[in-house]
């Protein structure tokens, strides 16, 4: 899949209509995407996302995006790196 629109660094919309909050530590891993940037979507093997994008081997934890992230979990995750 391919990137429909990326204006906001925390919102990515996929040509297939998804739309996807990027996970707060993964925010420098979209930084460099284009809209022909080759995106993956894959269940997530963690319990912080209920998804992964996968681009050139870099998974970014992703949920959809009406949902928010647990700002606890959020908070210890970002701590621990």
């Amino acid at each position: 899949m391919k990137i429909r629109y990326h204006s906001e660094s925390h919102i990515v919309e996929l040509d297939d209509g998804s739309r996807w909050r990027i996970f707060p530590g993964d925010l420098d891993l979209t930084l460099n995407w284009k809209p022909e940037t080759e995106i993956t979507v894959a269940h997530a093997e963690d319990d912080l996302g209920s998804h992964v994008l996968v681009c050139g081997g870099a998974k970014v934890r992703v949920i959809a995006e009406s949902e928010s992230w647990p700002v606890g979990h959020v908070k210890r995750t970002l701590k621990e790196g």
